[in-house]
């Protein structure tokens, strides 16, 4: 499982898609996500996925659409040798979800 998390938010609930997991705040706003099986879906070996160095993270609301894009770095033998993207498109028809953006960036 891999987690992208922006802290000092107060969790309210979570939207479960499958494989993607999005967390919402008691603001209404997107506050995190976590992906099962991560090697499989962004492609990647799991000791890749263990050494991330930064990532950025956006995360948009509009009309109940759910737009997420995640890009970060992993480091190999000290090396950054990988550059990862992934978009995440979900509706969120029966959810109670506010129009926002998030956007986060660490390293």
């Amino acid at each position: 499982m891999l987690i992208f998390k922006i802290r000092g938010r107060d969790y309210l609930k979570s939207l479960d898609f499958g494989s993607i997991i999005i967390d919402i705040d008691t603001a209404g706003f997107i506050t995190g996500l976590r992906v099962m099986d991560a090697s499989e879906v962004f492609k990647l070996s799991k000791l890749a996925l263990s050494n991330i160095k930064g990532f950025e993270f956006n995360a948009k609301v509009e009309e109940k659409v759910i737009n997420i894009q995640v890009h970060f770095n992993a480091v190999l033998r000290n090396k950054p040798v990988i550059t990862q993207g992934q978009d995440f498109v979900r509706e969120a028809l029966d959810s109670n979800i506010a129009d926002s953006e998030v956007v986060c960036s660490v390293g």
